[in-house]
């Protein structure tokens, strides 16, 4: 199974976003999104940038996936 996991956008460098999920600030291509923009909210999958997403969306599933990782750790 593979999972796109949502970041926002903080930085731009030609092609390569900085990109911050959960707080933990990441690079990702962004040769497949190069209508992506600082501030935007993009799922990362392998390093890339595979979709826009929208910020609520985002925001509800970095919540549901930080609340199924506590739970795995209990």
């Amino acid at each position: 199974m593979c999972l796109a996991i949502p970041g926002r956008i903080t930085a731009i460098e030609k092609s390569v976003g900085r990109v911050e999920i959960g707080g933990v600030v990441r690079e990702a291509d962004l040769t497949l999104l190069p209508e992506a923009r600082v501030g935007d909210y993009v799922l990362i999958h392998a390093g890339f940038a595979i979709q826009k997403y929208d910020e609520e969306e985002a925001k509800e599933t970095l919540k549901l996936l930080k609340e199924l990782a506590d739970a795995v750790s209990e």
